[in-house]
């Protein structure tokens, strides 16, 4: 008797503490298997975001669209046409609209073609951050993934077609503002504060050879292509990712700050440091070159090692 008693104490015991412990982020990327077992399931919505006539085209069951363009995920502040919201309530309301609050898990799906396409997945996954949202997820190949299994020619993995309907709910902004750089930040890492510099764009626009002002001071190459296999937008294994990053001189355990040009490309270097390879310690300029040099701040032609 006593031991029975002893034993469910000690079961309660357990499930206290479980209860206790913080609620775990959702994993960074998730596979088609992973969407393909979790479709319909409660608390989770899948973001398309490729076109609209794509996705009422056809498009993955229970999934909803958002347009990056159009829908406030970025807007133009002087001359940066790519900021995150300076009041961010309007894009807040878009993301409820959507049938999303904050319990929800969001998952972003790209096209799955390239970097470009990927890049907007790890822009909206970058903003959902900011606005202090954790459950959220990429899937990793996309769309072109999802839609590629196929038996007899036919596609295996559930499709649809149609305009979308979602049950709208709120959902509340908790900002991260500590994860806006500023500027002033970018100065005092080009000035040698022991910040890391990394430009995301390729070698023609880090050295300004073309129609480019060059880079930033002290900045590193490491163009976000480069992250992804080029005909499916997969991220590299984690072992080469950190070859890419030790290739290019930037540490993977310090503090960076990534930019392009309008911060879109950037994002997805921020994602594979960030969230991958677990460099907390890694931001995303989303004014880029465009507002640095906007305001007049220096550039130079970038050196290739």
């Amino acid at each position: 008797m006593v031991l029975r008693i002893l034993g469910r104490f000690a079961a309660l015991t357990v499930l206290l503490i479980v209860a206790a412990l913080p609620a775990r982020a959702a994993a960074p990327l998730v596979d088609v298997a992973w969407v393909v077992e979790n479709l319909g399931k409660p608390g989770i919505v899948l973001i398309d975001i490729r076109g609209q006539k794509e996705f009422e085209r056809v498009h993955v069951p229970g999934s909803v669209f958002t347009d990056y363009g159009r829908d406030g995920w970025r807007e133009k502040q002087g001359a940066a046409p790519g900021k995150f919201p300076a009041d961010p309530r309007q894009l807040a309301a878009v993301i409820g609209a959507l049938g999303i609050d904050n319990d929800t898990h969001v998952v972003i799906m790209p096209i799955g073609a390239d970097a470009g396409d990927v890049g907007v997945a790890t822009r909206i996954f970058w903003t959902f951050k900011v606005l202090g949202h954790d459950e959220v997820s990429i899937l990793d190949g996309g769309i072109i993934a999802y839609a590629a299994e196929r038996k007899n020619g036919v596609p295996v993995n559930p499709l649809t077609s149609g305009p979308m309907e979602a049950t709208p709910k709120t959902f509340k902004v908790d900002l991260r503002s500590e994860m806006l750089v500023t500027i002033e930040d970018v100065e005092a890492a080009a000035a040698g504060n022991g910040v890391t510099l990394v430009d995301a764009r390729t070698p023609d626009e880090f050295t300004g050879a073309k129609r480019s002002p060059g880079t930033i001071h002290g900045a590193r190459l490491l163009p976000e292509y480069t992250l992804v296999e080029p005909k499916t937008g997969k991220f590299l294994p984690l072992d080469q990712l950190k070859a890419k990053f030790d290739a290019a001189g930037v540490e993977t355990s310090g503090n960076q700050i990534d930019f392009c040009n309008t911060g879109h490309r950037a994002s997805l270097l921020w994602f594979a440091a960030n969230e991958l390879l677990g460099d907390k310690g890694a931001r995303l300029y989303d004014g880029s070159i465009t507002e640095w040099a906007g305001q007049g701040k220096p550039t130079e032609p970038g050196k290739i090692d």
